[in-house]
């Protein structure tokens, strides 16, 4: 799926809106630990809810002999209406892990999707497992659970009883033995409690509850167990979660949206910079506001900028004298030939002298690019500056033709039909890059050179392609730099300077644009391709 165009373009906002996306990604991972976490803390706690209660039925039950179990398991389930069953290990439903729990002596709890727990644990010393279902865990179990352990714990004395109740100790269910009543119950609770009753206290301040009960001694006293006190589970609410967790993203959303808004602050401004270097601005330097990594990134850009525009300026002030001084003796050199030619007669000579001529043609033209070159390469502080005008391009390739066919009647020079397109340029130089683009196509094409125009919502784009042996990519980019020659058979069929086509790509970057090549599709040649930003007139209307 393609970006939206707003997203391709910007770099803060395609930065920003991934960064939003993984912070929502690991919100929404952190709400899902949460809940995960809670939940295995849910299931912990109510296991060791159910170990103390499990562990007291599994003990009295391995204690009955084999033929008394069913009807003590009847019995017990329907006084404490929970319905019970004992199972052989090994054939009963359970998982590996589930049945690894079993064997190690821990109560395994089933939420039952009609509501309520299943609960399951191993006989100690015995490959069954009792299994206790029940919907809810109420007044009447705690209840009716007290009375089983204080019957239980009755049945033996001192450490034994000690023993036995260190052996139904959970975390969830404290049990404490004393020598003397409980303190803090009221005068009616101690009367309940005096007379073999199990005493339930409410805590409500913590949200849970303890059980009392009285157990007879050997010297006929008494000693008192506190089961308890039983907290209840406190999870944190979902919509607190989920609140916390947008407040926590939406600080971090803020805090990484300036951050990354002065990044991209500063980085456009450095793009900015480089951009008017490279369209000939060479005085162009970065304001440098501190001294951290863009601060010192400013500072080698500006340093970088200062040694290019003082190089190119060294380049050009020395091509443009070795340019200027070779026009005199050339000059001279045609005189002379002119006169030589004036005064023989003899073929051989005036041949030879036609020659001569035409060499002296050629170097005059070299010199010609040769200070085209160094116009153009010069930084806009001493050289013209880009005084642009609406430009036909239609009309400007025309004129191209017309002035190229006759010199190549062999060829066919057309332009491609379509619409015609308005660019703001300075006309005589577009013409001029455009005309080396077509002089270097007429050079190496077969029999066929081809202009195409194409209008964009930024940009305008002229192509010209022929049907010669094309470019290797590995050399495309070498034909725009001075003085190229490429060892190859589209090089040695023309000859030319070298000049040409860093002419084209020098009066693009003077533009604003730039110059490239590849495979025709149309012609199979070469295709030079001009890309010049559509620059729109600014209203002054209000």
């Amino acid at each position: 799926m393609a970006l939206p165009r707003t997203l391709v373009d910007n770099t803060f906002l395609r930065v920003y809106v991934l960064i939003a996306l993984v912070l929502v990604l690991t919100g929404g991972l952190a709400v899902g630990g949460f809940l995960l976490v809670d939940k295995v803390r849910r299931e912990h706690y109510h296991e060791q809810l159910a170990t103390s209660p499990m562990a007291l039925l599994t003990a009295q039950l391995a204690a009955l002999p084999e033929a008394e179990r069913s009807a003590w398991l009847q019995r017990q389930g329907g006084e404490l209406d929970i319905d019970m069953a004992l199972h052989e290990l090994p054939s009963h439903p359970l998982g590996y892990f589930e049945r690894a729990r079993l064997e190690a002596g821990r109560t395994l709890v089933e939420e039952r999707d009609e509501g309520g727990w299943r609960l399951h644990r191993k006989l100690p010393g015995e490959a069954r497992v009792l299994t206790a279902s029940l919907s809810s865990l109420g007044e009447h179990q705690l209840l009716g659970l007290t009375g089983m352990l204080g019957d239980w714990l009755s049945a033996v004395q001192g450490e034994e009883r000690l023993e036995r109740l260190q052996r139904l100790q959970g975390s969830a269910i404290p049990l404490v033995l004393t020598q003397a009543p409980p303190e803090d119950l009221e005068p009616a609770q101690l009367a309940r409690l005096q007379e073999a009753e199990v005493v339930i206290r409410l805590l409500p301040q913590r949200w849970a509850l303890s059980l009392y009960l009285r157990l007879p001694t050997e010297q006929d006293g008494f000693e008192w167990v506190q089961v308890g006190p039983l907290n209840a589970f406190e999870p944190m609410p979902l919509s607190l979660s989920i609140l916390l967790a947008v407040i926590i993203l939406l600080g971090l959303a803020g805090a990484i949206y300036v951050i990354v808004r002065g990044v991209e602050g500063r980085m456009a401004r450095l793009e900015l910079a480089a951009t008017r270097i490279a369209s000939g601005h060479l005085d162009t330097r970065m304001k440098v506001e501190s001294g951290d990594f863009m601060g010192r990134l400013g500072m080698a850009f500006n340093g970088m900028a200062a040694q290019v525009q003082s190089l190119l300026r060294a380049q050009q002030e020395m091509i443009r004298a070795v340019s200027h001084e070779l026009r005199t003796p050339v000059a001279r050199i045609r005189f002379a030939v002119q006169m030589v030619e004036d005064m023989t007669e003899e073929e051989a000579v005036r041949r030879q002298l036609g020659g001569i001529d035409s060499d002296i043609e050629e170097l005059d033209g070299l010199i010609d690019e040769i200070l085209t070159y160094a116009r153009l390469g010069g930084d806009q502080g001493q050289n013209m500056a880009l005084e642009t005008e609406p430009v036909d391009c239609r009309a400007m390739a025309q004129r191209v033709v017309e002035a190229l066919a006759p010199l190549h009647p062999h060829l066919e020079l057309n332009t491609a039909p379509g619409e015609d397109i308005e660019v703001e340029a300075e006309p005589r130089y577009l013409q001029r890059a455009l005309q080396n683009l077509v002089s270097n196509a007429c050079s190496h094409a077969q029999s066929d050179v081809l202009i195409s125009l194409h209008g964009e919502h930024r940009a305008i784009r002229i192509d010209v392609e022929d049907d010669g042996p094309g470019i290797p990519e590995a050399q495309r980019q070498a034909v725009f730099k001075p003085f190229a020659r490429l060892d190859d058979s589209r090089t040695r069929r023309s000859g030319g300077y070298g000049l040409g086509l860093s002419i084209v790509q020098k009066v693009m970057a003077w533009h604003g644009g730039s110059a490239m090549v590849d495979d025709s599709p149309t012609l199979g040649g070469a295709r030079f391709t001009l890309l010049l930003p559509r620059r729109y007139p600014v209203s002054h209307d209000g």
